[in-house]
């Protein structure tokens, strides 16, 4: 059996998250019975990140074995043929059998994307969070200066995860605007459920003037989920890269 690493760019608006579900379209539902017309036989695919409803990707990745010949050149062409226009297979490659797009992963980089005017763009409604006033990025800057290392991030964890320990270390972060969107990068080794939305929400209080530069340290250092701000929408965030 060989095993498959593929690499998956999609627009999440349609559906209900990235794993499979018993009532509703999840992408992992339409990767793999669109995938067998490919392989010639169904599998299960273990995906590196269970994106909520919503949410978008860049470099979402996933792994499945199967004893289908096809070379790997040929995987990206032929799911262009039979995946829908809003996923598209950008990477193939055979890896060693104990790889896993899960377990095997050792980091992840997501982004935010926040759109500041007054007027909301209805082309991006789906691909950003639209805020009409102007937020103070140097500020934010700052204050994302402070998740840096590791923390005990329970102040922006949501119920309902599984994770067992509210402990991440976060290596890298940036804020970048251009053309009026703000985009938050956030480059961890590993994200509580919600936690960057969570952070984002809370993000945008210290752009508004809401909430302080020692305010935010103050937040997560409490790890009080009810002190830290509102959850961004699921819309404007993206997973772009997994690192193994």
């Amino acid at each position: 059996m060989r095993n498959i690493k593929l690499t998956i760019a999609y627009d999440g608006t349609a559906y209900h998250g990235f794993q499979r579900q018993l009532n509703a379209i999840a992408i992992q539902q339409v990767l793999e019975d669109k995938l067998a017309k490919v392989f010639g036989h169904n599998f299960r695919i273990h995906m590196a990140g269970r994106t909520d409803a919503g949410v978008h990707a860049y470099g979402q990745v996933v792994n499945f074995k199967t004893s289908c010949p096809i070379p790997v050149d040929r995987i990206v062409i032929a799911s262009r043929k039979v995946l829908p226009y809003d996923i598209v297979v950008t990477h193939a490659e055979e890896v060693p059998d104990s790889f896993d797009a899960q377990y095997s992963a050792k980091s992840k980089i997501y982004v935010y994307k926040i759109y500041q005017h007054t007027v909301p763009d209805p082309f991006l409604r789906n691909l950003i969070w639209t805020i009409p006033q102007t937020l103070n990025v140097a500020a934010m800057e700052k204050a994302m200066q402070i998740i840096l290392g590791t923390h005990d991030f329970s102040a922006f964890r949501a119920s309902g995860g599984s994770s067992v320990s509210p402990v991440r270390t976060i290596m890298e972060v940036k804020c970048q605007l251009q053309d009026k969107v703000l985009e938050l990068s956030f480059w961890g080794d590993g994200f509580l459920y919600h936690m960057v939305r969570n952070l984002t929400g809370t993000l945008v209080n210290v752009g508004l003037g809401r909430t302080s530069e020692e305010g935010f340290k103050a937040i997560l250092e409490g790890r009080d989920r009810k002190k830290a701000g509102a959850t961004a929408p699921a819309h404007g965030l993206y997973l772009k890269e997994v690192f193994y």
